[in-house]
C-alpha cells in the first residue's frame, strides 16, 4: 500500500499558476504509475495526467495538455503537477492516485487538495 498526501492547492486568478505536490510514502516498489485526477461540484471525477514510474513518460487530457506538467523527483518523494494558464474551468480538488503492477485500477489515492480559480 501506498501513503499520498496532496498539497499546493489554493486561490488563484485567471491565467495564473499553482503547482501541487503528492508526497508519496510505502510500498512504492509495487507502484507502476501516478495520476492526477479531479473532480469539480457536480461533476464526475476526470482524468488529468500520469506519469510512468519506470520510464517516466507522461500523458495528458486534451483539456490541460500544453498547460499542465506532471513530473516526479525520487529524492524528495514527491509527484508534482505544474499547472499553468489555469482557467475557471480548472477549478475542482485535485487528487493523485497511485496504480500498481498488474492492475488497471487505481487502489491508493490521496484526500485531495481544493483548486479555485477565479475570473
Amino acid at each position: 500500500q501506498v501513503q499520498l498526501v496532496e498539497s499546493g492547492g489554493g486561490l488563484v486568478q485567471a491565467g495564473g499558476s499553482l503547482r501541487l505536490s503528492c508526497a508519496y510514502s510505502g510500498r512504492t516498489e509495487s507502484t507502476s504509475l501516478m495520476a492526477w485526477f479531479r473532480q469539480a461540484p457536480g461533476k464526475e471525477r476526470e482524468f488529468v495526467a500520469r506519469i510512468t514510474w519506470n520510464t517516466g513518460s507522461t500523458y495528458y487530457a486534451d483539456s490541460v495538455k500544453g498547460r499542465f506538467t506532471t513530473s516526479r523527483d525520487n529524492a524528495k518523494n514527491t509527484v508534482s503537477l505544474q499547472m499553468s494558464s489555469l482557467k475557471p474551468e480548472d477549478t475542482a480538488v485535485y487528487y493523485c492516485a497511485a496504480q500498481r503492477w498488474g492492475t488497471t485500477r487505481f487502489d491508493d489515492w490521496g484526500q485531495g487538495t481544493q483548486v479555485t480559480v477565479s475570473s
